[in-house]
């Protein structure tokens, strides 16, 4: 069940970058490694809903009912908006900067990064698609077997975001010593958000 297969497939999928990378990027390099760890946490657990919609039948529901989909994905695209704002305020709540800022709460922080997978309804549908070509074909073990994989793929996640993250912290005190460097770091992700919600916008059920 979980083959070789299955692990490079999940691998690929999680190391491409989209929104939750991006979150976890702009935490770590505003907020440094603590704040890239509990994005990464989010992040990670926002995947859980769309884990059990899968296991659960509901992603065929979401998939079908184009005004479900489409409320979600309005939601999806509006909270993406609203990260983008918040990268270009001064004092928005992922805008870099190079002077001493107070550092949010662990748990604010996942929050986010929960809420950025929470409203991707494409998650769902993603996972009804990944997982069933990888079981064994018992229909008695189906469940046992999706939420298994489905567990191996966010301990995958996890893992890729907090490298990401902690890469980003790393870099920190290199890239936020330029007054130009930061400004164009917010603009470059503010965009990045924006473009991600267009996608999203565009996407169909």
């Amino acid at each position: 069940m979980i083959s070789l297969q299955f692990l490079i497939t999940a691998f690929v999928v999680v190391l491409a970058p989209g929104t939750g990378v991006l979150y976890t990027l702009a935490l770590g390099l505003g907020q440094g490694r603590r704040a890239a760890i509990w994005a990464a946490i989010g992040c990670t657990f926002g995947i859980l809903p769309h884990l059990a919609a899968a296991t659960l039948g509901l992603a065929a529901v979401l998939h079908t009912s184009a005004l479900l989909f489409q409320a979600v994905k309005i939601a999806g695209v509006l909270y993406l908006l609203y990260l983008a704002w918040q990268m270009l305020k001064a004092d928005g709540a992922l805008s870099l900067s190079n002077a001493p800022t107070a550092r949010d709460r662990g748990v604010k922080i996942a929050k986010r990064g929960a809420m950025i997978n929470i409203l991707n309804p494409k998650l769902s549908v993603f996972f009804l698609a990944l997982l069933p070509p990888f079981l064994s074909g018992t229909p008695e073990t189906a469940t046992q077997e999706m939420v298994i994989l489905g567990l191996v793929f966010m301990a995958m996640t996890f893992a890729v975001f907090v490298l990401y993250g902690l890469f980003a912290a790393q870099a920190r005190n290199l890239i936020l010593g330029s007054d130009i460097v930061v400004k164009w770091l917010n603009r470059s992700f503010a965009g990045l958000f924006a473009a991600l919600a267009a996608r999203l916008a565009m996407e169909r059920a």
